[in-house]
């Protein structure tokens, strides 16, 4: 057993990169032996439940409401962050704290310069 030390690490190697490889080289090679290629309209066509689609698909939204949801994510998630900060707020070293309070601020800033761009009135 007196192999070259790097062996191990040229297989595991090549083993990682095969290792995606394979499995797409083999769904390719299933699509191009087994499915039927004939592109038509009909086949490329857009199916819906069925029917056929009628006006158009671009439908206008309001992206306010996705800015509401990413704030709401944004001080939610943030917020579970303060808990164990908040339970062992007494035995926690200043380096601690005062990251913590680099923490809030930036959330402050944040909500801050939300309030100011007006994302926060509902229109």
């Amino acid at each position: 057993m007196n192999s070259h030390p790097y062996l191990f690490l040229t297989v595991f190697f090549f083993v990682a990169v095969a290792f995606p490889f394979v499995p797409l080289g083999l769904a390719r090679l299933w699509a191009i032996t087994f499915s039927p290629q004939k592109p038509g309209p009909l086949k490329n066509a857009t199916y819906e439940c069925g029917l056929a689609s009628q006006g158009d698909p671009l439908v206008r939204f309001r992206s306010d409401y996705y800015l509401y949801g990413i704030l709401f994510l944004i001080f939610d998630v943030e917020s579970i962050f303060l808990i164990p900060f908040a339970v062992k707020f007494l035995e926690l070293p200043v380096g601690a704290v005062l990251a913590m309070l680099v923490f809030v601020l930036l959330l402050v800033e944040g909500l801050a310069w939300a309030w100011l761009k007006g994302i926060l009135s509902w229109k």
